[in-house]
């Protein structure tokens, strides 16, 4: 089951948002913009790739995925400055006796 059909063809920075029951809901961006998304059969991605937050380079062509390439280490930097921006946001600040 592949629905892309409101993607255009072309190639894409892909980020896997979520897999349930089998099927992965996948964000499409170009330039850092979102440009679409699409729900896919996850036995479709690298096996590698199952799970929130991974991110692909795709190419799109007749509503299918024809080219996946699973991006590890992006997957890995997106991931610590998401954790680091979520650290920096949780701390509080130093109270004036901390200070």
């Amino acid at each position: 089951m592949t629905e892309l059909d409101a993607v255009a063809d072309g190639e894409y920075t892909a980020v896997v948002d979520s897999i349930e029951d089998g099927l992965a809901t996948v964000f499409f961006e170009q330039d850092e913009t979102e440009v679409g998304h699409g729900v896919i059969d996850a036995s479709e991605l690298p096996e590698d790739s199952r799970h929130a937050n991974a991110i692909l380079s795709v190419t799109v062509a007749d509503g299918k995925l024809t080219e996946i390439d699973y991006r590890s280490e992006q997957t890995a930097t997106r991931q610590e400055a998401a954790q680091d921006r979520f650290d920096r946001l949780s701390s509080r600040p130093p109270t004036d006796d901390e200070e």
